[in-house]
């Protein structure tokens, strides 16, 4: 996507996250652990966990040169090269839904075997080492009350939250309101201790109906709610037909367990198919599938212990109530709110509860799932893409780190900091991007040119300082799509993380209806680490000596018109040279070739705003997003948000070049003189248009600019191979 003032991607992960694990004294440890088998930490509302101390954290795990073999690159394991990873630490979340499954039940017997009691939060002892300042989790299930449904995710999350879960024994009969009292004690007294760090509140179904009254009755405090089908629909769903037949089922009767199961494991078929597309002999497919009958009548064994008909029977009409107690005070809700919604959810009519409470709370997202059914956190969910479809499923089941991290939720502070708060993607986020766009990638089959310290052009990022700060300035592609290429090239070949900066309509709370763009896209780019375009972002990242991306043409470059091909639309004033100066940081110009090969724009601005409907749109798009530039004068002025009529052509090929860098190491005080500057911001300026006249001219001599004869090319030589292009 376009960006005003700078670009949509990501980079400068520092050298490690700094971690810190916190063990409680002997005595005390051993008094918090339980008795079974499964290790965990429990406290009663009386007696929550004292607050730990903090140990250093281990050295963090490196990776190697990537692209020194890039058909594989993305299965290797960590070797023990000096550069650092750019990729955050994977924690075990991509796990099949059976697994998670299994986790699930495994912990829920834990927790169910000492059934008295009265509510109480426990926390992890997967959950023992976080990064610095931590935020904390409380977690509030659903009608099962175990505590346990994140079981699979406890240790990604623990990494970067203080996780508490809330279990509620089987035969506890705490009425809704007892329990929000509960909940409410613990998140006061936890935000006294920790004034300026926010309190997430994760609730699924029942537990989300807790987490908005909590809310409701605390607008003060500082909430950040994660709700997955909340519970506030029962009284318009189908489970309301449960109560009579549950009064007049005899104890014996187990019809509701094999159901509910059911929908905890999603849809049959897609386990089916999970299953078929292993490729197993028969024998080990009949095997495999033979397990999960057993497996599914173990669950449902468990399943009888944590729901025997009383309690839920009781579950029910609490709903009911809770239903009811929330919804008459959803208008007080001030948190900051993210919707999770199933739209196969068989249990709620979540999806038509979405929109209501969309328009009952304030600063409220979503992000709705085709696929699945009411357990979020239990079945399939689809992958993290760059495309505009969420419909692509991975098995794996919803990752919740993945989530905040795309719809940036996670903050340790007040306000959103982007620098500080931002979480780097794991090396599987990467991959799952990576395959998403790789269609894109074979088909543009980029060439990268880079110039090394002599002026030599070599292909490959040689070229390319690795030690930062670096700031890579170029020209903005249509739509902007030399970003995806770029990125991922430089993540695999040089074990660079890129930071784009980029147009705040890439940062917009996603409206219901007028976004023509899935919400799921722009969580791509900030897994990725966008950072919307401001002076004071910029100087953080170089203070961190980041590789930053930025393109001065913006939006108005990235959405010009017909005719406009290849054509800067620079801002008159140097914005960014002296700034580069202070931190001594190279400035790397580059040019892209390519968009006139994959598509021709025939309906532009100034054909859109004569249709009535189109010129109402953009006028939308553009009042709702950020005024930048406002001083601006002439054609960089116009930021006007539209999406140009874009007729495709048969594939071509995308071209880079980046020239020389520029070093302003000790120019400090050279370039605080406006025309020293200057003149360095035309030098970059007419680099870029350098860059951009030499690939026009090569690219006429690339045998394998077509997609057929890049085809043809790797139908004789595998289709692995490295496609040649122009003589150097």
């Amino acid at each position: 996507m376009a960006a005003a003032g700078g670009s949509v991607f990501a980079s400068g992960f520092p050298p490690g996250i700094p971690r810190h694990s916190y063990p409680a004294p002997r005595a005390r440890r051993l008094a918090l652990i339980s008795s079974t088998q499964r290790l965990f930490a429990v406290s009663t509302a009386e007696q929550l966990p004292s607050a730990p101390t903090s140990v250093p954290g281990p050295t963090p795990t490196t990776e190697g040169e990537l692209g020194q073999n890039r058909r594989h690159w993305k299965d290797r394991e960590p070797n023990g090269s000096a550069a650092a990873s750019p990729f955050m630490e994977d924690e075990g979340s991509e796990l099949e839904g059976k697994k998670r499954l299994e986790d699930f039940f495994d912990l829920a017997k834990d927790l169910i075997r000492s059934a008295g009691g009265l509510p109480r939060w426990f926390s992890p002892l997967e959950c023992a080492s976080r990064i610095n300042n931590s935020p904390l989790l409380l977690y509030l299930p659903g009608i099962d009350g175990t505590g346990a449904g994140l079981a699979s995710q406890h240790k990604k999350l623990g990494k970067i939250f203080d996780v508490w879960c809330l279990h509620i024994p089987v035969m506890d009969r705490t009425p809704f309101t007892d329990l929000v009292k509960l909940i409410e004690k613990t998140v006061k007294s936890e935000s006294h201790n920790s004034p300026n760090r926010p309190i997430y509140l994760v609730g699924e179904s029942l537990g989300a109906c807790l987490a908005l009254a909590v809310a409701a009755r605390n607008p003060d405090l500082d909430l950040v709610l994660i709700l997955s089908n909340p519970a506030t629909s029962f009284n318009a769903s189908q489970a309301q037909s449960l109560v009579p037949l549950l009064e007049i089922m005899p104890d014996q009767v187990q019809l509701t367990h094999p159901y509910l199961l059911s929908l905890m494991r999603g849809d049959p078929l897609n386990t089916l198919r999970a299953t078929s597309e292993k490729a197993l002999p028969p024998q080990e497919m009949v095997a495999e599938l033979s397990k999960d009958l057993l497996n599914m009548s173990a669950f449902i064994s468990v399943l009888a212990d944590i729901l025997p008909k009383g309690t839920f029977l009781w579950k029910l009409q609490m709903l009911k109530s809770a239903s009811a107690y929330t919804n008459s005070r959803l208008h007080a809700v001030k948190a900051q709110t993210l919707l999770l919604i199933s739209e196969r959810d068989q249990l709620l009519p979540s999806q038509a509860e979405a929109s209501r409470l969309y328009r009952a709370v304030p600063g409220c997202e979503i992000r709705r799932y085709e696929e699945n059914g009411h357990f979020l956190f239990l079945v399939c969910l689809p992958a993290l893409s760059l495309s505009l479809s969420e419909n692509q499923e991975d098995g794996n089941g919803i990752d919740l780190v993945t989530t905040i991290k795309g719809a940036t939720f996670y903050r340790r502070g007040k306000s959103q900091d982007y620098i500080s708060d931002y979480l780097p993607p794991t090396h599987s986020e990467f991959i799952k991007l990576y395959e998403s766009s790789k269609w894109f990638n074979d088909m543009t089959a980029p060439v990268m040119l880079s110039t090394l310290e002599d002026g030599t052009i070599v292909r490959g990022l040689a070229g390319i300082p690795y030690e930062g700060p670096v700031l890579l300035v170029g020209y903005h592609m249509l739509l902007g799509l030399e970003i995806i290429p770029l990125m991922t090239q430089f993540l695999i070949e040089r074990n660079i993380h890129l930071r784009g900066i980029a147009h705040p309509m890439l940062f917009p709370k996603y409206k219901e209806h007028g976004s023509t763009l899935s919400p799921f896209f722009y969580d791509a780019f900030h897994i990725m680490g966008a950072v919307p375009v401001s002076g004071a972002n910029l100087f953080k990242l170089f203070s961190r000596k980041s590789h930053v991306l930025l393109y001065p043409g913006g939006a108005r470059e990235a959405l010009h018109r017909k005719g406009e091909e290849y054509k800067l639309f620079w801002p008159e004033q140097a914005e960014f040279v002296r700034m580069a100066a202070k931190f001594g940081a190279k400035i790397v110009p580059f040019g892209t070739v390519g968009e006139d090969d994959i598509g021709q724009v025939v309906l532009d601005y100034e054909d859109l705003m004569k249709i009535p409907y189109y010129r109402d749109q953009i006028r939308r798009n553009t009042e709702g997003n950020v005024k930048l530039r406002t001083t601006a004068t002439g054609e960089v002025a116009n930021q006007d948000m539209h999406l140009p009529g874009v007729m495709p052509k048969i594939p071509g090929r995308f071209y880079y070049l980046f020239g020389k860098p520029i070093d302003t190491e000790g120019r400090k005080q050279e370039l605080k003189d406006r025309k020293k500057s200057h003149e360095l911001y035309l030098e970059v300026k007419s680099e870029v248009e350098r860059c951009i006249a030499y690939l026009q001219d090569k690219r006429e001599g690339d045998p394998y600019r077509s997609i057929f004869s890049r085809l043809v090319y790797q139908t004789v030589n595998g289709s692995s191979s490295d496609i040649p292009t122009f003589e150097l």
